[in-house]
């Protein structure tokens, strides 16, 4: 599984905002990698400056032989709200998981 990570011009990309990023999609899709070609996750400081509940964390899963699937999630910080925004990524896939293998 490639994990893509992009930024906004407010927040720094580096090796190891990488590190993070991958340590949370890990976690949270790794059961579910033999299914997913790829994962882009989309960083947004919303606020710039200014501080709060401002960073939004965009995770794109691509599933094998299906559409792609989003989720997103705001938080404080950078890891929590990738942590967020992977957890619902893995509700929503592994809903759409169980929807296939009922039908079969």
């Amino acid at each position: 599984m490639h994990i893509q990570v992009n930024t906004d011009n407010h927040i720094h990309g580096d090796e190891r905002l990488q590190e993070v990023v991958e340590e949370a999609i890990h976690a949270a899709l790794g059961p579910l990698e033999k299914r997913l070609s790829a994962v882009e996750v989309h960083l947004k400081d919303m606020n710039a400056d200014k501080g709060g509940v401002d960073i939004r964390a965009t995770v794109e899963a691509r599933p094998e032989g299906l559409r792609p699937f989003g989720a997103q999630h705001d938080d404080t910080t950078v890891a929590a709200a990738v942590k967020g925004a992977a957890r619902k990524m893995r509700h929503r896939l592994d809903h759409e998981f169980g929807k296939l293998s009922d039908k079969r």
